[in-house]
């Protein structure tokens, strides 16, 4: 996607010349997708799509990945779903320029359309860019720079685009989230924080057309693509590829083993072990280990809480991670310190232990998939949880 500020010197005026063409006379429009491949910052894992429009001297790209960073609460907005996303079009050499320097390999797919049709096109496009039309309601994976060109060009050739599966290697069962996974496979930490953020809606065998929602995937998808014409014939719907820029921008390494999320949660683990074998032997809790674990994960219960009850993305809900990071975690963190409050903090590891066992029987049975590196973590809690309630009912035990 598009980096940074918002591009506003949008040509608007170039564009909406277009419809002025006689579409008899003028030459029919040379229409393009053009995929950017992936950049090596989180935003640009999947590459970025943009249309190509070439009408006599006029050579435009139609980008519909512009977004303003620097606007008010963007962050907040991201995370509650409410990102808004605008089309825009400027002189496809400024479109080149940013993609260039970063030596990204860039493809021009050169549609296979009739003159009628690319004019229809261009005229849709020009609707887009109307200032009351051009802002839309941005959607990772439903709504974004991929997605919204092949609905508009599938309005033109009358929904007769037959795609193929993505030539990746199990591309055929993907999930969204084995697609996510694909593309961030360098990237361990960020597709943790994507498995703990979205829930079992993005965890259902994608249709074939549900796959371009990468624009790499995208790309590959086109290859084989074919539409129907007026003949009732199959065409590949690309006329021609052609390989702007074989460039390939140094990709960050693979995250080291020793500092992965799993290896990390795994250390924490065992420290977890070892301090409860040793509060088991004094038959005393470590209040301060409790406090720091638990105070985690209260933190992380406030971010998956806020995307499963306030964002409206419909990917957030329902996710089941939930169980691990509930507002449970707030009871031992701060309880534990008030002697008064050992009931209440022992009935709340008593519903943990339970939340935790439903948590483990839905990641079994499939309802919803999550990161290995979330194993480590249930264990976590589930350890303190179970020493907890045993030291405990051994001093109640004492007393009586």
């Amino acid at each position: 996607m598009k980096r940074g500020v918002l591009v506003l010197a949008l040509v608007l005026s170039s564009v909406v010349s277009w419809a002025q063409h006689d579409s008899i006379s003028a030459t029919a429009p040379r229409i393009s997708l053009i995929t950017c491949h992936a950049g090596s910052v989180m935003y640009e894992l999947c590459g970025h799509t943009a249309i190509r429009v070439q009408i006599d001297n006029n050579d435009m790209a139609v980008n519909y990945g512009l977004f303003e960073f620097q606007a008010d609460n963007f962050a907040l907005k991201f995370l509650k779903g409410e990102t808004d996303y605008r089309v825009g079009a400027y002189p496809f050499n400024l479109f080149l320029e940013h993609y260039l320097k970063e030596n990204r390999k860039i493809i021009e797919q050169e549609l296979n359309l009739t003159p009628q049709q690319a004019w229809e096109l261009v005229e849709l496009l020009n609707i887009n860019l109307l200032p009351e039309n051009c802002v839309y309601r941005y959607n990772y994976v439903k709504n974004n720079c991929a997605t919204k060109p092949i609905v508009l060009i599938e309005q033109v050739v009358n929904d007769t685009i037959a795609f193929n599966e993505p030539s990746i290697k199990d591309a055929q069962n993907w999930t969204f989230r084995d697609e996510m996974r694909h593309f961030h496979k360098n990237y361990l930490w960020y597709q943790l924080g994507i498995d703990l953020a979205l829930g079992s809606g993005i965890d259902y065998k994608l249709p074939t057309r549900e796959k371009m929602f990468a624009p790499e995937a995208l790309e590959s998808m086109m290859r084989g693509a074919t539409i129907t014409d007026s003949s009732g014939n199959k065409i590949p719907i690309v006329n021609k590829e052609i390989v702007i820029h074989e460039g390939e921008p140094a990709p960050l390494p693979l995250t080291p083993f020793l500092l992965s999320p799993i290896f990390i949660f795994s250390i924490i683990l065992v420290l977890t072990i070892i301090y409860s074998i040793k509060d088991i032997k004094k038959q005393q809790v470590s209040r301060w280990f409790d406090f720091i674990i638990f105070g985690a994960y209260s933190l992380a219960s406030l971010f998956v809480c806020f995307l499963v009850f306030i964002s409206v993305n419909e990917a957030t809900s329902p996710n089941y991670i939930i169980l691990l990071f509930s507002p449970l975690c707030f009871i031992p963190t701060i309880c534990v310190w008030i002697k008064k409050l050992s009931k209440i903090v022992y009935y709340s590891h008593l519903m943990n232990i339970v939340t935790l066992i439903l948590l483990i029987i839905v990641l079994f049975s499939g309802i919803q998939v999550t990161n290995i590196a979330v194993v480590p973590l249930i264990l976590i809690s589930l350890i303190r949880s179970v020493s907890y309630i045993y030291i405990n009912r051994c001093n109640t035990k004492k007393i009586k």
